[in-house]
């Protein structure tokens, strides 16, 4: 479990699927109320304000995007309470006012330290597994961006692994990248980058 703090009442956490897993819950368990996903977003608050000092108490909401080969990203965004002077003990547990958002995000996106593990990872996808794609810079790292729409699953799976043995899978949304990302390579990303550095 991953989290950054995006304003003072702004904080977004990724989670991946080994995260997931290991508290028992499956990716479409956070669709429904069940008390493994109550204990794990205590969890997550819990660390939240152990690492980044956020107070979760009062109303919430909460942006969960699915990502289909990364995990899921949560922003939790803490809204405005007026808190009771007479408050008595009952009120001081914690509840959380949850209001929650559900998306899913198709893109497949993953990040590399230096543009040679990308170059490697083009490389090893061009004309076997995949020439398509995108790439931008964003926070000094180059990003691939994939659609997964057409692929069949042992494609899929294969281009994941590429993927994964040369870079990590990132919260990034594609949203985010197309609107603060720097556009480096708009399409067939994979044949550009393969090409223009061959051996």
């Amino acid at each position: 479990m991953r989290m950054e703090r995006l304003s003072q009442d702004k904080i977004r956490i990724f989670l991946t699927f080994d995260d997931l897993s290991e508290r028992g819950i499956q990716k479409e368990d956070l669709w429904r109320e069940v008390p493994k996903v109550h204990e794990l977003f205590s969890e997550m608050m819990d660390q939240a304000y152990s690492e980044l000092g956020f107070d979760a108490s009062g109303p919430l909401a909460v942006e969960v995007f699915g990502m289909p080969a990364q995990g899921m990203v949560v922003i939790v965004t803490r809204g405005k309470l007026e808190r009771d002077a007479d408050a008595n003990a009952e009120d001081e547990e914690e509840v959380y006012e949850l209001e929650v958002t559900l998306e899913q995000s198709e893109a497949i996106i993953y990040r590399f330290r230096d543009i040679e593990d990308a170059i490697g990872a083009a490389k090893t996808l061009a004309g076997k597994l995949s020439d398509d794609g995108k790439m931008y810079r964003y926070q000094n790292h180059w990003l691939l961006v994939f659609d997964p729409a057409g692929l069949e699953i042992a494609s899929y799976n294969a281009l994941i692994a590429v993927l994964a043995e040369y870079g990590e899978a990132t919260s990034v949304t594609l949203a985010v990248l197309e609107e603060y990302g720097k556009s480096i390579i708009d399409s067939n990303a994979v044949q550009v980058l393969a090409t223009t550095f061959a051996d």
